[in-house]
Order: structure tokens, then C-alpha cells, then sequence
């Protein structure tokens, strides 16, 4: 008999190697001194459908032990961890999943492609690290973008992923792109008792636009905007925008809007204004310079590289024919990226703590290696030449400091 649990921690596995198929598996059992018995792959596809057939109660228990581990790294990583700087930034964002089969509300996507359009939210390390997944909900592909009620779900399933204390309050940063900014969402996020941080992209509607316009060309009614080191971002400035441009809107909430010269080749919208490129965004943080503002929301962009990844690691398609089991694939992915994201966090240092699944693989998971047993010892032999060998035994001896679990 098989461990449930170690079936579906197997299967995460592969695809953390690069699998993209429950039968790739294979690939572990192939090495049983290393990863122990594998279940052969008729009982990882009964497994698969079971967990499919007991639906949400499946995903539940899932979610909950990602959660209780998620917990235990994040102590473990101490000055690492992503609430480091005191706050958890959760991006949201949708990613388009192609299907080249018919599948299970498999639909046409807003791109003119055809298959799924899940919603997923990933917690961001920050510039000295990469993300983790706190969030997967399957949708078809013809699903809104900006559907407030499946942003909610998403922000749900996100923050019971954290540590209980960032479940709720200002420690806690929810940023999405336009999508996200509707009344019913930022609502949901304003609600008291919630409290809530946020960074929604806003549509450019006729009253925001109206607004800029009336907002003079000085120098002093522009703020410009900065970089990451702090330099002056050339061509773009800052602007808040206040009045009944704000009508509607939960209290406490600042719009802000930027205006940069396009990069060349860009096409302009409508609601471009004097060849200029506006975007705005909705936050309720205060006593921060707007400039600074506009770079936490515009360092949303790395969500880009999270699903980058994510497509790297199992989301280059769902395998899997009906809906309630590629939900449970979906699980599977996020384990993936969270061992992809962990591992790093725990182990590595320097820049390779910023290596995507891609490099990790190349450089530490595919370097030869031999097991060798001798007396009651088991020895891994490294090839000396290989040029990432000392990055994979300094990982060894940091895991091998870590407290056990249990």
C-alpha cells in the first residue's frame, strides 16, 4: 500500500523536475535509493480520480497541510522569509492555459486562443527572491478578466495560505492589474474587520480622464516617478487625483495616475493624453510619497516571472480531460513551485536564491551524481568539475542544519 499523500508529493516532484503528466513519475521510480518506493502509475491515476471525486473536501485537506508547511518554512527562513520587511504582498493575476484537445470547459479566450483562464495568486520574495503560489482557481477560458467575484475567491484561497496574523490587516498587500478594479472587489478589500492593504490597477474611464486633464503641466503639480534605486524614472511623472473622481468609492481610498512618454513603437489609446501614456491605481496606504506608491504597484510586473514560471512547472497545459481533476493537477503545480520556491529560501544564497525552475534544474538537479554505501554510511559523490557543485553541497549542509520536523 501506498501513502496517499506520499503518491501526490511523488507526482509534485516529477513536475518540480519538469514532468508535465501524472506518468512522469516514472522518472522517480526509475531511482529508488534516492526517493524510495513510487507507486506505479494505474494507482497514481486511481489516486488522482478519487481525490477528483471527493471535490472540495480533497482541495481542502490539500490546501490546509500547504498551509501548516508554508507556516513552518516561513519560521525556518527567519530574515529570508517574505514578510521580512514586515508586510506580505499577494499579486493576483490571470493566466491563459492553451488546450489542444477538447476539454472539459475548455473555451475561447479573450486572445482568440482556446482553454482554461485560471485566477492565481503568488506571495512575492521581493528582489532578493522569487514567489511562491497561494492561490489556483480554475476557470474556462472564456472567463471574465475582471469578474470581482472570482478575484474575491482567489483573495480568499490566497490569504488562508498565510500565517493566521497576515490573514487580515495592513501587513497584508493584495495588487492586482486593472482587473481587479472594480467597486465589488475593492469593497471586499476595504471591509472593515478586514483592513486589508491594496494596489489595484484602475481602468482610465471618461471621469479619471477628464480629471487629468485638468491637472496643470507645471512641475510642481507632477511628482516624478523613481526607480527601484531610488533614480528618476526617465519621462514618467505622478500625479494624485482627488475631488468626485473618488464618488462611490469605499473611504480612504487614493487614486493615483501616471503619465510616461511611450516607449518607441507603442501605440497609443484614446485615453492617452498630449502623447503621453496614462495609467492610474486605487490604495488606501497613506503617509508615503505617491512616487513611492507607484513603484510598489509597478513592481507588480514580477508576477509576469511567477507565472513564466508556473508555466515552466506543470501549467503548459492540464493533462487531464475533466475539470474536477485537472482542479486537483492545479494543486499539484502549486506544490511544485512551492518546493521550487522553498528550497531556494532555505538553502541557497546570492543570486541563485533568484533562479527560476529552468536554471535550477540545469545547474543543480541534473549534475551527475553517484550514491555510495559503506558500511552503515550512504555517501553522494559530485563531480568536482561541474561548475555548481559547491552551490548544491553548501544547500546539503544548510538543510542539514535545519531542525527536523515532527
Amino acid at each position: 500500500m501506498h501513502d496517499p499523500g506520499k503518491i501526490l508529493l511523488d507526482v509534485a516532484l516529477a513536475v518540480a523536475l519538469g514532468g508535465d503528466c501524472l506518468a512522469d513519475v516514472g522518472t522517480l521510480r526509475a531511482e529508488p535509493a534516492v526517493f524510495g518506493p513510487v507507486a506505479s502509475d494505474p494507482t497514481v491515476s486511481r489516486l488522482i480520480d478519487t481525490l477528483a471525486a471527493s471535490g472540495e473536501k480533497a482541495l481542502r485537506a490539500i490546501r490546509a497541510a500547504r498551509a501548516e508547511v508554508r507556516e513552518r518554512v516561513w519560521r525556518l527562513a527567519d530574515r529570508q522569509e517574505p514578510n521580512a520587511g514586515g508586510q506580505v504582498t499577494v499579486d493576483l493575476d490571470g493566466v491563459l492555459v492553451i488546450a489542444h484537445s477538447d476539454k472539459e470547459d475548455a473555451a475561447p479566450t479573450w486572445k482568440r486562443t482556446y482553454g482554461h483562464h485560471p485566477l492565481m495568486g503568488f506571495v512575492d520574495h521581493g528582489p532578493g527572491g522569487t514567489g511562491e503560489p497561494v492561490a489556483a482557481l480554475l476557470r474556462p477560458g472564456n472567463a471574465g478578466s475582471n469578474t470581482a467575484a472570482d478575484h474575491i475567491t482567489a483573495a480568499q484561497l490566497a490569504l488562508v495560505q498565510l500565517p493566521k496574523k497576515y490573514r487580515r490587516g495592513r501587513r497584508t498587500l493584495l495588487r492586482t492589474d486593472s482587473a481587479g478594479g472594480t467597486h465589488d472587489f475593492v469593497a471586499w478589500l476595504a471591509q472593515p474587520g478586514r483592513w486589508l492593504s491594496y494596489s489595484v490597477g484602475m481602468g482610465i474611464t471618461d471621469a479619471i480622464h477628464s480629471r487629468v486633464l485638468q491637472i496643470p503641466a507645471s512641475a510642481s503639480a507632477w511628482t516624478p516617478a523613481v526607480e527601484a534605486d531610488g533614480e528618476v524614472r526617465d519621462g514618467a511623472w505622478v500625479a494624485e487625483l482627488t475631488g468626485d473622481v473618488l464618488d462611490g468609492w469605499p473611504k480612504g481610498m487614493r487614486l493615483i495616475v501616471r503619465k510616461e512618454r511611450p516607449h518607441p513603437g507603442a501605440q497609443l489609446r484614446l485615453t492617452d493624453t498630449d502623447g503621453m501614456r496614462l495609467t492610474c491605481f486605487a490604495t488606501n496606504t497613506v503617509n508615503r510619497p505617491i512616487a513611492e506608491l507607484e513603484l510598489r504597484h509597478r513592481l507588480r510586473a514580477r508576477a509576469e516571472d511567477r507565472i513564466r514560471a508556473a508555466r515552466a512547472t506543470g501549467l503548459r497545459n492540464l493533462p487531464l480531460h475533466r475539470t474536477a481533476q485537472n482542479r486537483i493537477w492545479l494543486e499539484i503545480v502549486q506544490l511544485a513551485l512551492d518546493l521550487l520556491a522553498w528550497m531556494p529560501m532555505l538553502a541557497l544564497t546570492g543570486k541563485a536564491r533568484l533562479w527560476e525552475p529552468r536554471r535550477l534544474r540545469l545547474r543543480l538537479f541534473t549534475a551527475a551524481g553517484q550514491l555510495v554505501t559503506t558500511g552503515r554510511r550512504r555517501i553522494l559523490r559530485l563531480a568536482r568539475h561541474w561548475p555548481w557543485t559547491r552551490h548544491i553541497t553548501t544547500a546539503l549542509d544548510r538543510l542539514a542544519l535545519l531542525p527536523k520536523p515532527g
